[in-house]
C-alpha cells in the first residue's frame, strides 16, 4: 500500500467504528497495537494518551480501539503500515476486515478471454481495471512472469507453439492485489481443431476419440460458474494401516488438470482427523452460490447402508465412522452454500466395515438437482492402486485424467471412464466405476466463470485461496566469511514445500563451502535423512523438477518440508554455511537463523478445532466465533456478501464451544481396507498408469513465488 494518500483517515467511520471494536479486548487489541505502532517513533503514544485511551471504557459507548485509530490518523499513519502492525500482532480478524475493505478499491472491469489462435496469427489478452490511481499489471503465463507484461493488454505476435498456456493478470496498487480469471491460449489445428490442454506424448489416448479434421473448435458447456474451488485430499501413511502409494501421484495429476480449468485447488496429502474437518470446512467457506464444487480423496475408505466413510490417517486399527469423515454429512454442508455444481470423486474402497453396525442419519438434504458421485470402484468392492513405481497413478486416475478436460456434461465424462475401464482387460470384472448423480442440466467442468455480480466477494474469494498458496520469497544471506547465500522456495503441494540453498558468491582464498538447514520449527514433517540433498529426488520430492524450481545454474541443497499443517508458530531454520580456506585442514562453520513466516496452508491452522455446523444459521456463527482462519475473517465482514449476517464479531480464538471430542480407539480389528491386486501386477498388459508431469514450465499451475509475501 504505497500510495501515500492512502492513510487510516480515508476510512469510513462506519469502518473506524468496525474496526475500533475488534480491538478492544485485553488479549490482542489496542494495547498491543499501541506497542506495535511505538516502533515509529512518530505513531508513538504519550502515557498521558494511552491512559486517554483506557478511560473510554468508562463511557456507555466508549471505545478504546476507536480512540488510538483516531490519535493514529490525526498522525497521517498509512492504511499500509496499520496493516502491517495487525499482522504482527496477529489479530486476524482484524487484518480480514481491513485487508477486505481495501480491497473494494480495486474492480476488474473487463476479464482476459480464452482463445484459439492459428500458428503465426496474432492476438491481444486485455485486462482493465478501476480502482486508485496508478494500478500496475503484472502478466503470467503459469508460474512465470511475463518479460513486458505490464500493461492492461499483453501482445502475442506472432503466436507459437511456446505460448500455449494459461494466462493470468495481477492488478496492484501497493500492497492491494487482486487477480483476473485464468485464459487460455491454445493453438488451431490444421482444419481448425484445437489442440487441447494437456495433450502430450507422455499420456496414451487409445481410449479417447480424436478430433476429426473438420471438427470445430470445442464449444465450453451451456452453464456457467461464479467460481470453481477444489479441494484434493490424499492420504497414504497411515499409522495403523497399509500404507498407499498412489495418493501422492494423484493429487498432483489432477491438481494440473483442474487448474487448467480455471479452478482455485488446494492440495493437501497425509491428513490427521482433525485436520481433514478443518479442510473441510475451510472449503466450505469457499463456496457461494453458484460456485462449482469438487472434492476429491484418495485413501482408505468404507461404505455401510449407503453412507461412505473417508479413513484419516490417524485412525485406529478398527476404526468407526467417529474415527472418519463422513461424505454425507459434507454434501448436506456443501449444498446450503447454494452451489451450482457439487462433484464427489472418491478413489477408496467401498467394503462394509462389520465393526461399525452404526446407521447415521445425515440431516435433510435440500432437493437441488446439482449433485454428482464418481466412486473408483462398486459397493462393497475394492479399490486398486498398481505397486509399479513412484508416480504410478491409481486405477481410477489413470483414466479419469484423460478424459477430465473434455467438454462435456460432467456425467458423461465419468460414463465415458466407466466404458474405458470396462474395456481394459485388467479392470474388467475387477473395479469398475459407479456414477450417482441427479445433475439436471448440461453442466461440465469446462464451463467459464461469468462475471460476478458482487466483485469484492469474488476478488476476497482470490485473496482467500492465494492467502494459502503464499510461499516465501527468495532471499540472500551474507555471511561474514564473504559467502552470499541464495535460499529459495517451491511448492509441491498445498502443504509441502521444496527449500533450497545455492551458493552465489565465494572468496577467492575458501575452497569450499555448502549452506545446510536444521533445527526447524517443531510441527512440520522434516526427514534428516533426506535433507540438504543434492537432487530433488534423494530429498523426497518425485514430482517436482528442477524446471519446476530454476534452471541449474549453480549446484544446490533441497530440503522438503511436509505437513505444514501442522505449524502452530512461524517457520524457522538454521542455515549453517560449512567452508574450508586453502591454507587450513579443518572445516569452519557459520549459522544464521532464518524466519519466513507460515507458508502455504499453514496460515489456516487446520490443526486447531472448527465448529462443524448443521444449519446455515450455525455456519454464521461458526465464522463468527469458531475459526483462526483468515478465510473466515474475510466472509464475517464483507458488508455486501449474501452469505452471512454482520454482527458483532468476537475477537476471542477461544475453541471451548466448538471442539469435538478426539476419536477414542477400541480393540476391535477393522478388516475394509484398499489391497494390491497381485493379478494385476502379474498381468501381461498393465494399464497405462504412469504420472509423468510436464518438465516444462508452460503447463505448471501459477504459484506465487514470484509475488511478494505480504500476507
Amino acid at each position: 500500500m504505497e500510495d501515500k494518500n492512502l492513510g487510516v483517515e480515508t476510512l469510513s467511520e462506519a469502518a473506524l467504528n468496525r474496526l475500533g471494536y475488534m480491538l478492544d479486548n485485553l488479549e490482542c487489541g489496542w494495547k498491543q497495537l499501541a506497542k506495535a505502532v511505538a516502533e515509529q517513533p512518530q505513531f508513538c503514544c504519550s502515557d498521558k494518551e494511552l491512559t486517554d485511551c483506557s478511560i473510554k471504557v468508562l463511557s456507555p459507548h466508549g471505545s478504546p480501539g476507536r480512540y488510538l485509530l483516531a490519535l493514529l490518523a490525526d498522525r497521517r499513519c498509512s492504511l499500509a503500515f496499520l496493516l502491517q502492525c495487525l499482522k504482527k500482532i496477529e489479530h486476524r480478524e482484524a487484518v480480514g476486515f481491513l485487508t477486505a475493505h481495501v480491497m473494494e478499491q480495486i474492480g476488474i472491469t473487463q476479464q482476459p478471454q480464452s482463445q484459439r489462435v492459428p500458428e503465426g496469427g496474432a492476438m491481444v489478452l486485455s485486462c482493465r481495471a478501476v480502482g486508485p490511481a496508478e494500478l500496475t499489471y503484472q502478466w503470467f503465463k503459469g508460474k512465470d512472469e511475463l518479460p513486458g507484461g505490464s500493461g492492461p493488454e499483453l501482445m502475442l505476435n506472432p503466436v507459437s507453439p511456446a505460448h500455449q498456456g494459461p494466462y493470468i493478470c495481477r492488478i496492484s496498487s501497493g500492497d492491494k492485489y487482486i487477480f483476473s480469471n485464468w485464459a487460455h491460449v491454445r493453438l488451431l489445428r490444421s482444419g481448425g481443431a484445437s489442440a487441447g490442454p494437456g495433450s502430450s506424448s507422455d499420456i496414451s489416448w487409445e481410449t479417447t476419440e480424436v478430433d476429426t479434421p473438420d471438427a470445430g473448435p470445442r464449444q465450453m458447456g451451456d452453464c456457467c460458474a461464479t467460481d470453481k474451488v477444489a479441494l484434493l485430499m490424499g492420504n497414504m501413511n497411515y499409522q495403523h494401516h497399509r500404507q498407499l502409494r498412489a495418493p501422492m501421484a494423484d493429487v498432483h495429476e489432477l491438481t494440473n488438470l483442474l487448474r487448467q480449468l480455471d479452478f482455485k485447488v488446494v492440495s493437501l496429502l497425509d491428513l490427521n482427523w482433525q485436520e481433514m474437518h478443518s479442510a473441510v470446512t475451510e472449503f466450505l467457506l469457499l463456496l457461494d452460490r453458484g460456485v462449482y464444487g469438487l472434492l476429491y480423496f484418495a485413501g482408505h475408505g468404507y461404505e455401510n447402508y449407503g453412507n461412505s466413510f473417508m479413513v484419516p490417517i490417524d485412525a485406529p486399527a478398527s476404526y468407526t465412522f467417529k474415527h472418519c469423515l463422513w461424505v454425507q454429512d459434507v454434501l448436506q454442508r456443501m449444498q446450503e452454500r447454494q452451489t451450482g455444481l457439487n462433484v464427489f470423486l472418491l478413489d477408496m474402497c467401498r467394503k462394509r466395515n462389520p465393526n461399525d453396525e452404526s446407521i447415521p442419519q445425515p440431516g435433510p438434504l435440500r432437493v437441488t438437482a446439482n449433485i454428482v458421485f464418481g466412486y473408483a470402484t462398486c459397493v462393497d468392492a475394492e479399490a486398486f492402486e498398481v505397486n509399479k513405481d513412484d508416480l504410478s497413478n491409481g486405477i481410477f486416475m489413470s483414466f479419469l485424467k484423460k478424459r477430465l478436460m473434455e467438454p462435456e456434461k460432467v456425467t458423461v465424462i465419468l460414463d465415458k471412464v466407466a466404458e474405458d475401464m470396462g474395456r481394459c482387460k485388467i479392470t474388467r470384472g475387477r473395479q469398475a466405476l459407479e456414477l450417482r448423480s441427479n445433475l439436471s442440466e448440461r453442466r461440465a467442468l469446462t464451463d467459464n466463470i461469468q462475471a460476478p455480480t458482487c466483485q469484492v466477494t469474488a476478488s476476497t474469494r482470490n485473496l482467500q485461496w492465494a492467502i494459502a498458496h503464499v510461499i516465501p520469497q527468495s532471499r540472500c544471506l551474507q555471511f561474514e566469511c564473504g559467502v552470499k547465500v541464495q535460499l529459495g522456495f517451491a511448492a509441491e503441494f498445498s502443504n509441502i514445500m521444496i527449500i533450497y540453498t545455492r551458493i552465489l558468491e565465494t572468496p577467492k582464498d575458501i575452497v569450499s563451502c555448502s549452506a545446510q538447514l536444521s533445527d526447524f520449527t517443531e510441527g512440520p514433517e522434516v526427514d534428516l535423512k533426506h535433507s540438504n540433498q543434492e537432487s530433488l529426488r534423494e530429498a523426497g520430492s518425485l514430482l517436482l523438477t528442477l524446471d519446476d524450481i530454476q534452471p541449474v545454474e549453480q549446484p544446490r541443497l533441497f530440503t522438503r518440508i511436509s505437513a505444514l499443517q501442522r505449524l502452530k508458530k512461524e517457520l524457522s531454520f538454521t542455515v549453517g554455511l560449512h567452508y574450508k580456506y586453502a591454507n587450513l585442514d579443518e572445516d569452519l562453520l557459520e549459522e544464521q537463523r532464518v524466519t519466513v513466516g507460515k507458508p502455504l496452508v499453514s496460515k489456516l491452522n487446520l490443526h486447531e478445532p472448527r465448529l462443524s455446523p448443521a444449519s446455515s444459521s450455525d455456519l454464521q456463527m461458526s465464522s463468527i466465533m469458531g475459526s483462526s482462519s483468515f478465510s473466515e475473517s474475510f466472509r464475517a465482514n464483507l458488508s455486501d456478501s449474501n452469505l452471512f449476517s454482520i454482527g458483532p464479531a468476537s475477537t476471542s480464538w477461544s475453541y471451548s464451544q466448538g471442539q469435538v471430542e478426539s476419536p477414542t480407539h477400541t480393540g476391535l480389528k477393522n478388516e475394509p481396507e484398499e489391497t494390491t491386486s497381485t493379478e494385476f501386477l502379474e498381468s501381461e498388459e498393465p494399464p497405462a498408469i504412469k504420472s509423468l508431469p510436464s518438465s516444462s514450465s508452460e503447463e505448471l499451475p501459477f504459484k506465487f513465488s514470484n509475488l511478494p509475501n505480504s500476507i
